[in-house]
């Protein structure tokens, strides 16, 4: 499935270069062609069938990107591999912790005893 989405998508994104590429962006492009007075689609016409192309194959390449990323989301959740598993499991299990929780000392008292007072 994953396969024939990328397929679809690249067939697409070609088509979608070549009616990009086809049409002129002052209004001239294909249309242009067809100057004679017995045209077949029309100057209006052309430019209509380029423009809802280009959104339709643009639309589509959107819709495929996220098939595609379903489909890949949806293979990995779905591995029947148990050896890769246990070792995903065990990579994302912590074995120690990084440091250890600094303690506090139980009395109040200072860790220097204070320095005797010269006697006055």
């Amino acid at each position: 499935m994953y396969l024939v989405l990328i397929i679809l998508t690249i067939i697409v994104c070609i088509l979608l270069g070549l009616i990009v590429l086809i049409q002129n962006p002052k209004g001239g492009g294909l249309s242009s062609n067809f100057s004679s007075s017995s045209q077949l689609m029309g100057v209006q016409k052309t430019g209509d069938f380029l423009e809802k192309g280009t959104w339709v194959l643009a639309i589509s390449v959107m819709v495929l990107s996220l098939a595609i990323n379903v489909a890949v989301k949806g293979g990995v959740a779905s591995s029947s591999n148990p050896a890769l598993r246990d070792q995903i499991e065990k990579a994302s299990k912590p074995t120690a912790p990084a440091s250890a929780p600094l303690s506090t000392p139980l009395n109040n008292a200072p860790a220097t005893p204070p320095a005797n007072k010269p006697a006055k």
